[in-house]
């Protein structure tokens, strides 16, 4: 009987390790092409309960990730063709669906039809989709690992609710922050973390205070999620409001700028003390697609008769700081790739006035130059970004003209904002608005030039 039962455990471990590696739910790269589009609820069919959701969700980027301008392009004209020209990043053809159309991705639909062809795909970051993740694989949330489980039951912030549509399970996970880094941290081909937004929050100190990416992005009001529902003192607001909402830009950092004296001759030389605060955001600012990103600081005196004089920051020493001073030397040269042109120039790094002082992550492709695709980031230039909580000082020493008239001299700071560097954007022909300069704060300080 001993010889029997002992030839039975290999037969009884291979059962065990079956029913296990048939448990498990594929995630990331190994979902693709495992569903079909029908198995998710069109976003208009929820719209027939969920009213201020649905809508709400059709002003939010989760509705534009696949149909918005600039992503569209990227993904068209860089992406698709270098992917299918390097080997390396060849998984990109796919991959950038995962996030921006998880529909298309999960039905294998790569590359996808563009949105003017009015597919599917086109839903971007779905409802359903959202709803029917139930985890995510592996210890860190990244490169679209979430576990998703189509079918009747949706994941919500409460239980025990059923509809004619959908029962309603209760879901830890969709509350966490975890949730929302399965898109929000993406490592490239490269094995470097190009987005790391949620990781930057869970190094931060919002996330030992437990304020999560939920308590910015999706406030709670009183009120009901569904047009029969009961009202609740806290549904979840589908605003989703972060990058690309200039309300939800402007103000993310204070700034002060202060003089060393107060009244001054002409021919004397001043220097301007500014003060950044990060007082807004529980990750970097900028963050996320940190490649598009340009936030630079703009200093300029005016005399009392309308002459404008441009500040140039002062320079501190620290290695990599050429990156955050504006130039206009070339970059983006592997932009080459994709448009079949070996001997691309680049085009302007920055586009904005030389020596403002830019706050920015430096993307750096396999050859160490500045990249704005964040698939053929190889390693990263110097981090000058603001952390959560985190001042800056900056200082501007300048030498008052000889003819300058007497009277006050006024010294204004911008700090300004765009979604995408404007020479990328009028090259590739990005609609305006996608480099439209958005003002993040200023502030004015005055010296009495004195005659």
């Amino acid at each position: 009987m001993f010889i029997k039962y002992y030839y039975l455990i290999p037969v009884l471990a291979l059962a065990l390790l079956s029913a296990f590696l048939f448990d498990q739910k594929p995630a990331g790269d190994k979902a693709l092409g495992t569903r079909k589009y029908d198995d998710f609820q069109p976003p208009k069919l929820c719209s027939s309960c969920h009213q201020d959701i649905y809508q709400q969700w059709t002003q939010a980027m989760m509705s534009q990730a696949y149909t918005h301008h600039w992503d569209e392009i990227e993904y068209f004209k860089l992406a698709v063709p270098h992917a299918e020209k390097d080997p390396v990043v060849a998984g990109v053809k796919a991959g950038c669906n995962g996030c921006h159309a998880p529909l298309a991705f999960l039905a294998g639909d790569i590359p996808p039809p563009p949105p003017a062809k009015m597919s599917r795909a086109n839903e971007s970051v779905s409802c359903d989709l959202c709803h029917t993740i139930v985890g995510f694989e592996g210890d860190v949330p990244y490169n679209f690992n979430w576990i998703v489980e189509p079918g009747r039951k949706k994941q919500g912030s409460r239980g025990a609710k059923s509809s004619p549509e959908h029962d309603l399970v209760k879901s830890d996970f969709l509350a966490t922050a975890e949730f929302c880094g399965t898109c929000h941290n993406e490592k490239s081909p490269y094995g470097v973390w190009v987005k790391a937004t949620h990781l930057e929050w869970k190094e931060g100190p919002y996330a030992r205070q437990g304020v999560r990416c939920h308590d910015c992005h999706m406030t709670y009001a009183e009120g009901k999620s569904a047009i029969m529902g009961a009202t609740y003192p806290d549904v979840r607001q589908h605003l989703f409001h972060g990058a690309h909402d200039p309300g939800k830009v402007r103000g993310t950092i204070e700034l002060r700028i202060h003089p060393n004296v107060r009244e001054a001759e002409p021919g004397e030389t001043i220097k301007l003390t500014l003060v950044l605060f990060n007082q807004k955001t529980g990750h970097a600012f900028p963050t996320g697609s940190v490649e598009d990103r340009l936030v630079w600081l703009h200093v300029e005196a005016i005399d009392s008769k309308g002459n404008r004089y441009h500040l140039p920051v002062d320079k501190k020493g620290f290695p990599g700081e050429e990156y955050t001073i504006a130039s206009d030397e070339l970059a983006y040269q592997d932009m080459g790739i994709a448009l079949g042109d070996p001997n691309f120039p680049g085009l302007p790094r920055d586009g904005v006035p030389k020596g403002d002082r830019i706050y920015r992550q430096a993307y750096l492709d396999p050859q160490g130059r500045m990249t704005i695709q964040q698939w053929n980031t190889k390693s990263f230039g110097v981090d000058y970004r603001l952390g959560p909580r985190q001042s800056l000082i900056e200082t501007f020493t300048f030498t008052i003209p000889a003819n300058c008239p007497p009277g006050p001299l006024r010294v204004r700071a911008v700090l300004n904002y765009q979604k995408l560097v404007k020479p990328v954007a009028d090259f590739l022909g990005v609609p305006a608005e996608e480099s439209e300069i958005i003002i993040v704060n200023d502030h004015e300080t005055v010296i009495t030039i004195l005659p």
